[in-house]
């Protein structure tokens, strides 16, 4: 595999690892990460992943740009030419689906936390892989630099980088990252809120174990959905996005066991045990008569007046 993979104590480590190659996304890492993707997300025992590269220079340098044994320059222009109006069956813009079938592989995304723990070099795909898979961000600020490598190359690029990097940033410090394609440092990164924290490289998996514990002792399925709610409604009206959330919640207290367990354990001032149960199907609430329908009623209104 061009990754490493792990699971332990709810915490899943994906580790893209091809260091000879900078540890670039070419078509074999590209489907050990998406596989990995599709394992975490369907592994009930883990609440969280962190992802990050092999060894202290690249988190990841970017695309393999050079075209696959026996097929020409000429043929994967033409394809690529093509693909603007017929892409795939089964893919997005051409890329294939990944893990949850919103992005393409190469930039795979699951509803849950994922920590990226910026070891090196983010530069281009690896760039973007960042911006579309991980939540939260801690860079190394011994070995960390980022790079969007496009607009220098002669292009904007075929992945939601642009389009990622303008909703997560200001402005003014997108547009010069796409126009002027310069590096950046860990320190800038944190600046500019592009990433969480800044530490020192022996201390970098450390501090991801550190935020990825603190999100396993969470509701699970209340962080899933909250990560859910955040990535799918961030550009519709507030008034729809609260409706949503409403009802999220709603399923929340009503589904879960653990909206119980978070309210009792408030109460008896203890650590609340998280453990992500659904409530089994039950019968309805008994049909009121109009005396008691009103009563309701009346409490209905106190509580919302």
């Amino acid at each position: 595999m061009a990754i490493k993979y792990e699971k332990r104590n709810q915490i899943a480590y994906v580790t893209i690892s091809n260091i000879d190659k900078g540890n670039i996304l070419d078509r074999q890492t590209s489907d050990d990460i998406s596989e990995a993707w599709k394992d975490i997300w369907e592994d009930w025992d883990i609440r969280a992943a962190i992802l990050t590269g092999d060894g202290d220079r690249h988190f990841c340098a970017g695309h393999n740009l050079a075209p696959p044994p026996g097929v020409s320059e000429e043929d994967v222009e033409r394809i690529r030419t093509e693909n603007v109006f017929w892409p795939l069956s089964g893919t997005v813009n051409g890329a294939r689906i990944g893990a949850d079938g919103r992005l393409g592989d190469h930039y795979p995304q699951i509803w849950k936390p994922v920590i990226g723990a910026i070891n090196g070099w983010a530069a281009g795909a690896g760039f973007y892989l960042m911006l579309t898979s991980t939540d939260i961000r801690i860079a190394c600020a011994d070995h960390a630099r980022f790079k969007f490598a496009l607009l220098s190359q002669g292009w904007v690029g075929g992945g939601p980088g642009a389009t990622y990097l303008t909703r997560q940033i200001s402005h003014a410090d997108a547009m010069r990252i796409l126009l002027t394609d310069e590096p950046f440092d860990a320190q800038e990164a944190l600046r500019i809120n592009l990433i969480n924290e800044v530490v020192d490289h022996s201390k970098l998996m450390e501090r991801a174990d550190e935020i990825a514990t603190q999100i396993v002792k969470m509701p699970p399925v209340a962080v899933r959905m909250m990560k859910e709610f955040a990535i799918r409604f961030q550009d519709i009206p507030i008034t729809e996005a609260w409706r949503v959330q409403t009802l999220i919640n709603s399923l929340l207290t009503q589904l879960t066991t653990d909206g119980d367990e978070g309210r009792q354990a408030f109460r008896e001032k203890r650590e609340p045990n998280f453990d992500g149960g659904i409530r089994q199907k039950t019968d309805g609430y008994p049909i009121l008569n109009k005396n008691d329908r009103s009563v309701l009623d009346k409490i209905r209104r106190k509580l919302h007046g």
